[in-house]
């Protein structure tokens, strides 16, 4: 049957289109992370897992993770991609809690390869939020993630980073990477943000936070280093190992930490967790 508004046109399944997903396979804790490959390495942390689907460059798997139901669902590569994730996981779970996990660029001199950098917010240089929001209006990473991620970085001994990313909405010109064959519009577009002190430039973060907002869920977003674009050094194979392994072990620490806070509010009788709560 066709949708009852005519602008959807979109299958009327109970399958989304393009995650593949159906009601009651996702958790209300997703990770989202960029690269479909890390989906396998997420669940080889998992203790149990009940679902685990690929469609088109969309992989997700759900299960349990220290005692508490998860899932991760890849993005792909860029904002649009989010908007597609988010916009369908948003039709099966009704308020989950979401988690980026992905790779940057550190802008900043003193940041190290294999660092991670927790983000407070984003500087929105991608326009695919712009279909929502006016052009003014904030990315802002929930405040409890972001105090969970802390949290998780102290106590996985990971060394770790707070503070603004900027979301690009490409990976070369878009962030003032030279193209020989090709002329960019802002060469000097990472020291324009360095001056401004943001951390790292990211292709997805920015999306994830506004459009979760915009649907009363909380968000946040961690991302390893691999690029020191101050210096001009890229990550080995073997840093890179290294460093995706943390921003997964982060992530999922995270969750669990977001969990505990969720069951201390929810003892509590308390409408927002507090530092109070915690037990």
């Amino acid at each position: 049957m066709p949708s009852a508004d005519p602008r959807l046109a979109l299958p009327s399944d109970e399958r989304q289109y393009h995650i593949d997903l159906g009601p009651g396979e996702l958790a209300e804790y997703i990770l989202l992370p960029g690269d479909p490959d890390r989906i396998a390495r997420i669940a080889e942390r998992m203790d149990s897992v009940e679902v685990e689907r690929r469609h088109r460059e969309f992989v997700s798997v759900t299960g349990t993770h220290r005692g508490h139901r998860v899932s991760a669902v890849a993005t792909g590569i860029g904002t649009d991609n989010v908007e597609i994730v988010i916009a369908e996981i948003l039709a099966l779970v009704p308020r989950p809690t979401f988690l980026r996990i992905g790779s940057s660029g550190a802008l900043r001199p003193e940041i190290e390869i294999g660092d991670l950098i927790i983000t407070t917010g984003a500087v929105r240089l991608e326009t695919t939020t712009s279909w929502y929001v006016h052009e003014g209006f904030p990315a802002v990473a929930d405040p409890q993630l972001v105090l969970a991620l802390i949290e998780a970085a102290h106590r996985l001994g990971l060394p770790a980073h707070v503070g603004i990313t900027a979301t690009a909405p490409g990976f070369f010109g878009a962030q003032g990477r030279p193209i020989p064959q090709l002329p960019i519009r802002y060469p000097d577009l990472a020291d324009e943000m360095r001056r401004q002190g943001v951390l790292n430039f990211e292709m997805e973060a920015s999306a994830v936070l506004v459009l979760a907002g915009l649907a009363g869920c909380r968000a946040g977003a961690v991302c390893g280093v691999f690029a020191q674009r101050a210096r001009g050094e890229f990550a080995d194979a073997d840093a890179r190992r290294m460093t995706e392994a943390r921003t997964i072990d982060i992530g999922l620490e995270a969750l669990a930490v977001v969990a505990e806070m969720d069951r201390q509010r929810e003892m509590a009788a308390a409408p927002l967790w507090r530092p109070s709560l915690w037990q």
